[in-house]
């Protein structure tokens, strides 16, 4: 048998990096799915169903060939979360979505890696359009949506996790118009 492999490229920003997940994450990543905080992304999750959840984020860019991205602190070298590009079978359409590890919220990472993965999506991917589903509980996510310039567009019904506010990221030329296409500090591909 042939082995498998698939590509997924490096994103580096002012104060991260947007790289593959390796085994080395899987601890913080099934802590935080044990949490109360996973509520809104269909946890809490045991350590096996979030191994399996880990599984499932590898073989989205096998599929797809784009995905969520494991988030480092390129200063301290520190899982953050996963922030990326996700379009799982049942989902209304592509979605850029983010994902934080307690220690990294309030810091502005979200936002600096949402935007790099959203510039992803539409400088190299050429996507027209995203959006970002939210539960409509998930207030902190609901106001990096607002600080991205996206607009609520009603409610898409997901089978699984129930209500999610669909957000709408501005289209490329809007944000190329505005001179926002790039993230701030934005280097790009490894």
């Amino acid at each position: 048998m042939d082995a498998f492999t698939v590509k997924i490229p490096r994103l580096t920003t002012r104060n991260l990096l947007l790289r593959e997940y390796r085994q080395s994450d899987f601890d913080d990543f099934a802590a935080f799915y044990e949490t109360e905080r996973s509520r809104f992304i269909g946890g809490p999750l045991t350590p096996e169903q979030a191994w399996r959840g880990l599984a499932t984020h590898l073989g989205h860019w096998a599929l797809r060939g784009y995905g969520l991205w494991a988030v480092e602190d390129r200063a301290t070298g520190q899982f953050c979360g996963h922030v990326g590009l996700w379009f799982p079978e049942g989902w209304m359409e592509p979605e850029v979505g983010w994902v934080l590890m307690d220690h990294a919220e309030g810091r502005g990472i979200a936002l600096e890696a949402a935007l790099a993965a959203r510039a992803h999506a539409y400088d190299v991917l050429r996507w027209p359009t995203a959006v970002s589903m939210i539960d409509p509980a998930n207030e902190r996510s609901i106001r990096l949506a607002k600080r991205m310039d996206c607009t609520y567009e009603g409610i898409f019904r997901h089978v699984r996790l129930g209500p999610m506010e669909i957000w709408r990221h501005p289209a490329p030329a809007s944000l190329k118009e505005a001179g926002a296409d790039r993230p701030d500090g934005q280097e790009g591909p490894e």
